[in-house]
């Protein structure tokens, strides 16, 4: 009998140990891959640091200020971070029963709702993008970037995942800060509560103002000397960040985007996108994706890591030094909305000494929707039709006739001055 009760007690002791073996190493692993959900808050003082050894680190004090050579962040092993409650923030405006999952947003918010911010997604990356290496030291001495996220009634789930992968797939001392700009959501607390996570902050129009307003706003409460625009729908891939901070560092007149992966609609799938395309437009001034030429396409056979000038970017995406986006005049700040924008500083880049580029070796996923969940004070189509005829009068000179040529109505279209 004692020799049975000795062996149940082992075997309890043992489950316990099991139990908390697994419990401690589901608690690292949170931590370790979902550090972007750390709250201000908890983030540590000079004192714990110096208790710990470590010197203060802050990734700039000014807008170029490189981090010091051959510098690695302080080692934080052991921290106890609190984390910023996902699940609580999800649930604060998921969808109600019966509610039609497409409505609100024109994707699949249901299907988003249920995969994790820190959710893993394939490196869609070519084999000689993966080869490069981005630990030596010249990398490490790049200052950091803003990043600037406008958006207006977005899911939820979407938003901070967008976040998540931003802070999780990017060298720490890269990121400055994430600005959100809350175009006058119906409900302050989505941008709100994203306030507690590290190197978040949240600015909110008092009215609706759209997307380029919004970015200006933005890129006006910068810290950093180089401003990196997303959608509040991406995701992030691995390395995505310092193949276009190598660039603009190399040329402060180089706008760069990353390759735009497809995020399902429907299943959220993240799906790979081809890396031989640029952007162009027709004379109706609609973006449109086109193929490289067939000797471009042989030669990126030979080194796919080679950018991609492009006419057109698709405007979502990019990365831009904030001295230059101020010396060219920002955004056109008389557009609203949405629309054209895309057009207009692709002009205002190529015809103020700049330069258009897709760097192959970064990949950021795009949620791409049929349909606008949102309303267009005036209508869609006027606010497109009147943002386009302002990108051509300004910046098309003789050729703005092939335009009116094609969207002969264009001309009755007020643009103002």
């Amino acid at each position: 009998m004692k020799m049975k009760r000795k062996v149940k007690i082992v075997g309890l002791c043992t489950l316990v140990w099991i139990s908390g073996a697994f419990y401690l190493m589901q608690t690292n692993k949170h931590e370790e891959e979902n550090r972007a959900l750390r709250l201000k808050e908890e983030l540590l003082s000079s004192r714990e640091v110096s208790a710990n050894g470590l010197a203060p680190f802050s990734s700039a004090s000014g807008p170029d200020r490189l981090a010091p050579s051959g510098f690695q962040p302080p080692d934080l092993t052991g921290v106890d971070w609190k984390y910023f409650s996902e699940s609580a923030y999800i649930n604060g405006n998921t969808l109600r029963a019966g509610e039609d999952a497409y409505a609100r947003n024109k994707f699949n918010q249901a299907a988003s709702d249920k995969i994790a911010s820190n959710r893993d997604v394939p490196d869609t990356r070519s084999g000689s993008c993966k080869a490069l290496d981005w630990t030596s030291v010249i990398y490490q001495t790049y200052p950091p970037t803003s990043v600037i996220i406008t958006f207006h009634n977005e899911a939820r789930s979407t938003l901070l995942r967008t976040i998540v992968s931003v802070l999780n797939r990017s060298p720490e001392h890269l990121i400055k800060e994430i600005i959100l700009v809350d175009d006058y959501s119906d409900n302050p607390a989505d941008g709100e509560e994203l306030a507690a996570i590290q190197k978040v902050r949240v600015l909110r129009n008092e009215k609706r103002e759209g997307l380029m307003r919004s970015r200006v706003k933005g890129a006006n409460a910068a810290t950093s000397g180089i401003l990196t625009f997303l959608d509040s729908h991406c995701e992030c891939n691995k390395n995505w960040l310092e193949p276009l901070l190598a660039r603009v560092v190399e040329d402060r007149s180089r706008v760069v985007c990353p390759i735009i992966d497809v995020i399902s609609m429907d299943n959220f799938q993240y799906i790979g996108a081809s890396a031989d395309l640029r952007g162009g437009f027709d004379w109706n001034l609609v973006f449109k994706w086109e193929y490289l030429s067939d000797k471009e396409r042989k030669e990126r056979r030979v080194d796919p890591t080679q950018v991609i000038k492009t006419p057109m970017i698709a405007g979502g995406l990019f990365m831009i030094d904030k001295n230059y986006f101020d010396k060219i005049g920002k955004y056109d700040s008389m557009m609203d909305i949405w629309g054209g924008e895309n057009l207009e500083i692709s002009f205002r880049v190529w015809q103020c000494g700049g330069q258009l580029e897709i760097v192959p070796c970064s990949r950021v996923g795009h949620v791409f929707r049929k349909q606008h969940p949102y309303t267009f004070p005036g209508g869609s189509g006027n606010v497109f039709a009147r943002n386009t005829r302002r990108a051509a009068e300004v910046w098309m000179d003789e050729y703005k006739k092939y335009y009116y040529a094609a969207v002969p109505l264009a001309k009755n279209v007020a643009f103002g001055r």
